[in-house]
């Protein structure tokens, strides 16, 4: 395989000296016209090469016959031809040495076994010639600031593409039409946009690797369908964050195939959907709900980051009080601290005589129509050590008087000390003089509450580790997994393996299915009695759990009534034997579990446990495998295990216990032959006393799959 440097790809993906458009039609309006009109446009200077075996001038240019007979090699080459015709272009292009080649048909890898072999063959020659291939399903590439329009995407013929430095990269071929469209309205430009298409062989992230060190570009937008390369995306992201350059995405089509074939209760409470944004946000992408706030989100995360001495909160101001307080709850929806006004600053403002409401929302209504007062409010609040962020929301003044309520948040953010919290703005009515005054002085605004409220809460997204330090596998546990058999293992089996791990069980012993109850089990009453079946992942509803045995007579009924019951549940039930365990105690019940997204990878979630786990859906999910400070802090996102930890008085349970079990069960993303894991529940013990695991599941695959 030929290897280029990454420099030198990057310049012929959107900086060629020469671009060669293989099968280009002459006839002005076709769909394969548009990448030589759009050039010749936009005053592209780099040497342009049509190839046309029909033709021999377009566009006032030599055309020739194939890629072969061009007088030089070229940079990149964009091939407009059916499918099977565009796999001969790229062999040529192969052996003449194009470095970056775009492909616009389909018929690939989503055109059934004929289209899969020919994807096949596709990513062979790429591969073994070293070019960077985008597609296919191509709508090709754009670099606005050389001119570099080679797109086939109507949406480019419009002119006067603005120049900017965000960097679109898309699945979907029609959307970067739509983003520049979009941008327009807003007043945004691109440094470029890529359609990916199928992703053959470089996708969102190979491509966003190359373009993180292009002075261009400062920020990225992503439009997804899929997750092709988690691995690539990855690096992507933490490459970006490292440089500065936040990336914020926008997903459709997520896959819920992992729910629909998960056994466990954790593919019901994890579902590709969470599985995704989980992966998205631990490599740092920004992931917003609606398509409108994409552009506005990202090119406000390009221009604007917290001050890191100051607290992480937003002082809310407003000239309307019924849109802060609306601004208000979309913030607290999506978790943004909102912080009131400090003493010393009521204290400033009240001797001037500026009203300024109760509360947290800082209302300034009255004091809203008055330069001076607007002004004086916006810059004693962005001079306070306790604002974090300061969001002004400004009312009809805002389509009327913009001199008298909009200038003086220029102004005063034009004045303002280094260090002094940033500002960002929300006029409430329709008002696009408002919002060009205020992005031209550097305030970020916003033309929809819920953008508005995206932006904020991207700004204050926790920032994941660079590289978290997982545990490892303990080989224990590795020689168990190797000799187990495919399908759903019974509990013991199970409980045998987390045991491996490191997650502790309680006193035991399994009987044989048919053997006489002896005298002296070895543990003493009340216990707990369960049916080993590898038929009954889920024992509560087969009837197959009898809790607070009370004496041997009683352990004995209940066998038979839980024989008889799961033989109701499940007729022909294979029954491996009876498990006998001690009662245990403890302040609450927890679920560990694992799963594999088909999209997003391994994944581990915790919960709370027990039978109504799957109703309060209180969980927290995050890529696997996680080390203590992650298991920790998804603890602390569920909600339930407040009840745990000390609240309103009540016995902490012992939380670092069930934070080391969920990152050693995590270890079993590791184990390829482990397809769903499960922990439910695992009792929580009083601080200090540890964890219990009381019932346990695991599901296996052959080698290989």
């Amino acid at each position: 395989m030929i290897r280029h440097d990454d420099a030198s790809l990057l310049k012929a993906l959107i900086a060629p000296e020469s671009v060669a458009l293989v099968g280009v039609s002459g006839s002005s309006g076709k769909l394969t016209a548009r990448p030589l009109e759009l050039l010749q446009a936009n005053g592209w200077q780099g040497r342009v090469y049509p190839v046309n075996p029909t033709r021999d001038e377009i566009g006032g240019l030599k055309a020739y016959k194939s890629v072969r007979e061009l007088p030089e090699g070229v940079d990149h080459a964009y091939i407009l031809l059916n499918a099977d015709p565009a796999l001969e272009a790229l062999e040529d292009c192969a052996r003449t040495g194009v470095k970056v080649v775009s492909i616009l048909a389909d018929g690939f890898a989503e055109a059934g076994e004929e289209g899969r072999l020919r994807q096949e063959r596709l990513v062979r020659i790429a591969e073994e010639a070293g070019i960077l291939l985008i597609g296919p399903n191509s709508t090709g590439v754009v670099a606005t600031t050389p001119g570099f329009v080679c797109t086939t995407n109507a949406a480019f013929r419009a002119g006067g593409i603005t120049k900017g430095r965000l960097a679109v990269l898309s699945q979907s071929g029609s959307v970067i039409g739509t983003m520049l469209s979009r941008g327009k309205a807003q007043d945004t430009g691109f440094s470029v946009l890529v359609s990916t298409g199928n992703e053959a062989t470089a996708g969102v992230g190979r491509l966003g690797q190359l373009l993180l060190d292009d002075p261009g570009t400062d920020g990225f937008i992503l439009f997804l369908e899929t997750i092709r390369d988690r691995e690539a995306v990855a690096a992507f992201a933490r490459g970006a964050r490292a440089r500065g350059k936040p990336v914020v995405a926008y997903m459709i089509g997520r896959s819920e195939e992992g729910q629909a074939l998960s056994v466990s209760h954790t593919g019901a409470l994890t579902g590709s959907a969470r599985s995704v944004s989980a992966f998205l946000a631990s490599v740092g992408v920004r992931e917003v709900e609606a398509f409108e706030s994409l552009i506005p989100v990202a090119r406000t995360l390009s221009r604007l980051v917290p001050v890191p001495s100051r607290p992480r909160s937003v002082t809310v101001v407003s000239t309307t009080g019924g849109g802060g307080a609306m601004v208000i709850d979309q913030l607290a929806l999506r978790g943004v601290p909102i912080a009131g006004l400090s003493d010393a600053s009521r204290a400033k403002l009240t001797a001037q005589g500026i009203p300024l409401g109760h509360g947290k929302l800082v209302d300034v209504t009255l004091a809203g129509t008055r330069y001076d007062r607007m002004k004086e409010v916006v810059s004693t609040l962005m001079a306070d050590p306790e604002t974090g962020m300061l969001l002004v929301v400004i009312g009809s003044s805002a389509q009327f008087n913009p001199e008298l309520a909009v200038a003086p948040i220029v102004d005063a953010r034009a004045d303002a000390p280094a260090g002094a919290a940033p500002v960002l703005a929300f006029p409430l009515p329709h008002a696009p003089e408002s919002l060009t005054m205020l992005e031209a002085g550097g305030v970020p605004a916003f033309r929809t509450v819920e953008t508005c409220a995206e932006a904020i809460a991207a700004l204050f997204a926790p920032v994941p580790d660079v590289e978290p330090v997982a545990a490892a596998l303990p080989a224990e546990a590795e020689a168990l997994i190797a000799v187990l058999v495919p399908g759903t293992q019974d509990e013991t089996t199970s409980a045998r393996v987390m045991r491996a791990l490191g997650v502790p069980g309680p006193l035991s012993v399994v009987l044989a299915p048919h053997a006489e109850l002896p005298a002296d089990l070895g543990i003493p009453y009340p216990v707990v009695a369960k049916l080993v079946s590898a038929d009954l992942p889920h024992k509560t509803e087969a009837g197959a759990i009898r809790v607070g045995v009370t004496d041997r007579a009683a352990l004995m009924r209940a066998i038979a009534d839980m024989k008889a019951s799961a033989e109701a549940h499940r007729p022909g039930f294979r029954l491996e034997g009876i498990l006998i365990q001690e009662m245990c105690q403890g302040l609450g019940e927890a679920l560990i579990g694992l799963t594999r997204d088909p999209v997003a990878g391994p994944m581990v979630t915790v919960a709370m446990g027990g039978v109504m786990t799957e109703i309060y859906r209180d969980s927290a999910v995050h890529p696997a495998p996680v080390d203590i400070n992650a298991a920790r802090a998804m603890i602390a996102q569920v909600k339930g295990f407040a009840l745990l930890s000390g609240y309103r008085n009540r016995p902490k349970g012992d939380l670092e216990a069930l934070a080391h079990a969920v990152a050693a069960v995590s270890a079993l993303a590791g184990a390829a032959r482990i397809q769903e894991a499960e922990i439910n529940p695992i009792l929580v013990r009083p601080e200090g006393e540890g964890v219990v695991m009381l019932d346990a599941l695991l599901s296996v695959v052959t080698d290989g799959l």
